[in-house]
């Protein structure tokens, strides 16, 4: 397996757990190479969010032209975008330095906490020039409602949900269903060949900080590696599986994941 280089267009989380810096663990505790542009700075620990600042746009496509120049990328992970003008400026950059190279758009609208991460005008942006781009979008269940514009109420509801996703022009959506109550955790992998179903019994802990982050770049860490859609979201969701178990505890609220839990330091 090529180790696969990652370009990671997202926003850093100060605390560690979610943003860039799972993006980063992720990637590279799965063997891939990341790289990153980052769209936002954030003030931010495990009990929320207290503090964006956006990055000018002309910085965030410079930081993506030179690395699409130089060291290039098998894959393209996109998180935080914000506001309508950085979905834009993104979309201009992929459209131009890197056609073909598959992108997992995780379509980040709100943080664990509550606070806003997309401006709200910024959504039909979203969805008009981005996530057609993407070769798989992640989204949870209050982003497809959004994207959707109507409540999935239930798990017997999500295929449906992802199925009527894809017909907004995209070509593939892993619809995850972790803030649904219950037992167990599905999540629904829609694509034009049908749909697969994936289910583990929730693990009940408070640590799940930037398990989303962690999910979608797990999956484009598969994808430059040259896995199929199905493998690269099976490996994702076991990983992440693993990282909540391997916990180290942290902070006060929603707490970070255990990004390391398949390095071996034994090897090093």
């Amino acid at each position: 397996m090529t180790q696969g280089r990652v370009l990671i267009i997202a926003g850093s989380d100060s605390g560690g757990g979610a943003g860039i810096q799972a993006d980063l663990k992720a990637v590279t505790a799965l063997g891939g190479y990341a790289a990153t542009a980052i769209t936002a700075l954030t003030a931010q620990n495990t009990e929320g969010v207290f503090g964006v600042l956006p990055v000018p746009t002309d910085f965030i496509r410079q930081q993506m032209e030179l690395v699409l120049r130089d060291i290039g990328a098998d894959a393209l992970k996109t998180g935080m975008l914000h506001d309508a003008l950085t979905i834009e400026t993104v979309a201009d950059v992929l459209e131009a330095e890197a056609p073909g190279v598959p992108l997992v758009a995780d379509p980040v609208m709100v943080a664990k906490g509550g606070h806003a991460l997309l401006q709200p005008e910024a959504v039909a942006t979203l969805k008009r020039r981005l996530l057609p781009l993407a070769a798989l979008i992640t989204p949870n269940l209050p982003e497809a409602e959004v994207l959707l514009g109507r409540p999935v109420p239930d798990a017997a509801a999500m295929p449906g949900a992802a199925e009527e996703l894809l017909g907004l022009g995209l070509k593939a959506v892993l619809l995850k269903g972790g803030h649904l109550p219950g037992e167990e955790v599905v999540d629904i992998l829609a694509t034009p060949a049908g749909v697969m179903r994936f289910e583990d019994r929730r693990i009940e802990t408070r640590h799940t900080h930037g398990t989303g982050c962690t999910l979608a770049s797990a999956i484009a860490a598969g994808l430059a590696q040259g896995m199929p859609m199905g493998a690269a979201v099976a490996r994702a969701r076991r990983y992440v599986r693993a990282a909540i178990l391997a916990a180290p505890g942290f902070g006060k609220g929603h707490g970070p994941l255990g990004h390391g839990v398949t390095v071996d330091p034994g090897r090093v």
